[in-house]
């Protein structure tokens, strides 16, 4: 019996009551570093928090602790405590402003093809606790076309692509888009892709960001890309990074506060309406690591 058979028979056994609620998982990507990934995943978590969700962000970007550093606070715990040293999932996630929670990865991530069955089956009920703590987890990921990015992405039901005017933040962003449709994993029925266009001078730049990068991937790409919305350009933004914290708690009223809002608003409206699958984190971790062994 493979790893990956294996793992899903875990995930049978351990199965969650088909009334228990799952969580909705959202990753943000971008195809560089410096395009504004890591505060996409923070403001929006706090948005959500203000229509009243709970929200959990699991900092999946390896090597890096943006999370915790825009967040000013530093984890006692991380993922690999709850590998490794037997903390449970509660132990492991950290509070931050407006009861965001967030739990560090570390390497524990990139270590999980590699544990036991007893192992695995403990690091799955553990993470299937999660449906029951967020109604939202947002996955920070690494940037670029790195395996461990990409099979977060083909895990992920959602995937945000933040990406910039600039010339080469289009041309990463492509890049990403290109390896993520040939990954053998991927599927562009199960998993959506939507596109933030951050530091745009206003909201038809970003449409028009959005409308070229599209034109490129509906031509070359059989992966659908729909776009989201636009952050502008904000002193602001840049201020309350400065002091570590949210723009959206520090300075609400900012035109940057305003564009998460809106994004998240339409998150949320886009789920009412069209549905959004839910496959919750077991089955999320569960997909991880059988494209790991594929």
């Amino acid at each position: 019996m493979d790893q990956a058979e294996r793992l899903r028979n875990i995930i049978k056994a351990n199965a969650v009551s088909e009334s228990r609620p799952l969580a909705r998982v959202i990753a943000v990507t971008s195809g560089k570093g410096g395009v504004g990934k890591s505060n996409t995943s923070i403001n929006l978590a706090v948005q959500f928090r203000k229509m009243g969700k709970r929200v959990i962000i699991l900092d999946a970007d390896f090597g890096l602790a943006n999370i915790e550093i825009m967040f000013g606070t530093v984890p006692e715990h991380n993922l690999c405590d709850l590998i490794y040293q037997g903390k449970n999932i509660k132990e492991v996630i950290t509070w931050g402003p407006m009861d965001v929670g967030f739990i560090s990865g570390g390497s524990g991530i990139a270590e999980l093809s590699n544990l036991s069955k007893d192992h695995l089956a403990f690091i799955i009920r553990n993470l299937s606790e999660l449906d029951s703590i967020a109604d939202i987890i947002i996955v920070d990921t690494g940037a670029g076309i790195s395996d461990a990015v990409l099979e977060f992405l083909v895990a992920s039901e959602e995937v945000l692509l933040v990406t910039t005017p600039e010339p080469t933040s289009i041309t990463d962003s492509y890049s990403l888009l290109k390896s993520l449709d040939r990954h053998p994993s991927f599927s562009g029925a199960g998993t959506k892709v939507k596109l933030v266009a951050n530091k745009v001078d206003n909201h038809n730049q970003g449409q028009i960001l959005y409308d070229k990068l599209n034109a490129v991937v509906s031509r070359y790409l059989e992966l659908p890309l729909s776009y989201l919305g636009a952050v502008p350009q904000d002193s602001q933004l840049s201020k309350a990074v400065m002091q570590q914290m949210p723009v959206s708690i520090k300075t609400p009223q900012a035109k940057s506060a305003a564009a998460y809002g809106m994004m998240a608003e339409k998150l949320m409206d886009g789920e009412q309406v069209f549905g959004v699958p839910r496959r919750g984190m077991a089955a999320f971790f569960s997909r991880i690591i059988s494209a790991k062994n594929e």
